[in-house]
This record gives structure tokens, sequence and C-alpha cells, in this order.
């Protein structure tokens, strides 16, 4: 029997994560994670996210992101908002600025924190948008356009079916031609914004992925898909993103984050 671990459990559009602080990147071996994340003999949740002290000066804390299959992405945007939600309650901070360190490097994160569901809005950095890659999948070209968020994406811009996305997701993730695998984006663009389904490393379809809307929103600007320096509606299965491409490729992200329930688990 392990010793309890005490968690928190947050979400950001359904993206759900259990929150943990730790002293160490090592506390949780990846074999827990995935025992913790199952969603039938666990708690449930997409992924953990162990609060690590910070690395920098001036920042609050560290997050480092193990998905539900014991992988270790660079960053998530979703749960950057759980995490700066989680970080201004401990301080009893309903209205604030914290910094947060990640593989990415740091995130701003302005918190909003109405008691209920929290509206965190984040500083992601400059997108980088890398051009295009044709890859083949049982023979077929399929032209993916290609960012970088902190993490690996490839975006698909048309309309797609949840079987298209099921049957494409997995095979083009794991691709020989992504190194480190990669988020796979499949958008639909609108005159109201950009309706969005991820399919996430580690994960494979979730309701919502931060970094996928910043990472499509900056593709669909540079390629005259929609325009800078105002708000994009990103439309997910879990809600809406609100994210602003700027003329030099940064990303801002506003959403929600929510505590759901906490509690220790033996697992």
């Amino acid at each position: 029997m392990r010793a309890p671990l005490s968690f928190r459990k947050y979400e950001g559009l359904g993206n759900d994560f259990l929150v943990v602080d730790a002293a160490s990147e090592d506390a949780l071996p990846p074999a827990r994670v995935t025992a913790l994340c199952d969603r039938r003999f666990g708690v449930g949740a997409d992924g953990v996210l162990l609060v690590l002290p910070p690395r920098s000066a001036g920042s609050a804390a560290t997050m480092r992101v193990v998905n539900a299959d014991g992988s270790v992405p660079e960053m998530c945007g979703n749960g950057v908002r759980c995490v700066a939600l989680h970080l201004a309650r401990q301080r009893g901070l309903r209205e604030g600025v914290l910094t947060i360190d990640t593989d990415a490097g740091p995130r701003e994160c302005a918190v909003h924190d109405d008691g209920d569901t929290g509206k965190v809005t984040v500083d992601m950095g400059v997108i980088r948008v890398l051009g295009e890659r044709t890859v083949h999948v049982d023979g077929h070209p399929i032209a993916l356009l290609l960012a970088d968020a902190g993490n690996p994406h490839a975006i698909l811009f048309g309309a797609f079916a949840r079987s298209d996305v099921e049957r494409m997701g997995p095979r083009l993730a794991t691709h020989p031609a992504f190194a480190r695998g990669s988020n796979i984006e499949f958008a639909r663009v609108d005159a109201g914004g950009i309706d969005l389904v991820v399919w996430e490393r580690g994960c494979g379809i979730t309701l919502a992925c931060g970094t996928g809307a910043c990472a499509t929103a900056a593709v669909a600007c540079a390629t005259g898909r929609a325009e800078v320096d105002r708000p994009i509606a990103v439309r997910l299965p879990g809600g809406t993103l609100d994210i602003t491409i700027a003329r030099d490729g940064r990303a801002t992200m506003r959403g929600p984050a929510k505590f759901v329930f906490s509690g220790e688990a033996s697992l």
C-alpha cells in the first residue's frame, strides 16, 4: 500500500488534471500517474500537474505536466490556467498576476477569481509558424501546417467528422516525420472564429487544448484565415477560448479554470 497522495482536481473547459504540490519532478513515477488518471480504476484525469518550487527569480512555482500515459509534454495551456488558480487560492489572491515556470519557459498569468470559476489570461509567448509538411498515411498525402507553441503542433483546415479525428489523429501524432510526436489539430474557420478538435500527444482527443488553440490561431493568422491583434473565438468541444495573436506572433489566451474536488489516493 502506497502512502496516500493528496491532490486537488481542476478542469479547464473539461481538460481535467490532478494538481499535486511536490518537492521534486520525480515525486510521481509515470506508472503511478497512469494509474491515478485511469477513469475506471483510478481518480480519472487527462494528466497530473506537479506544482514544484520556482526555477527563476520572481516566479511563483514551476509546473511539470505528466500526461495520462506517463509522457511529459513541454507545456499545457489549460493546465497552466489551473495551476495559476491553484496558486492564487493558496495565497488568498482574488485578483493578480503570477508567473509560472514551465518546460517551455515562464508564463505570466493574470488571475480573476470570482469564487467559482476563475478566469485566467496567459501570455503564451511567441508561436512559431514553421510552414507546411506533407506526410503519407496509408499511401495518401496529407498536407499539414506546423507550429511550435512551446510544444509541437500540426494543423489541418477543413471539415472533419469525429471519425476522421479518431482515424487520422493517432496515425499523424506518432508519424515518423515527427521525432517527438505531435499534437494534431482539426480546424474549421468561419466568420465567427474557429471550430477545433485536437488529438493530443499522450491523451488522445480531449475536450480542450490551450496550446493547440494558440497554434491554430497563429497559423490561421499567418495564412490569412484570421486577423492579427483581434480576439479569435476558438470553439473546442469543452467550450471557447479567446486567443489573440499579435503582429510579432505573441499569443494571449483567456479562458476559465475551475476547482472540482480534493482528495487522497493510495494508488
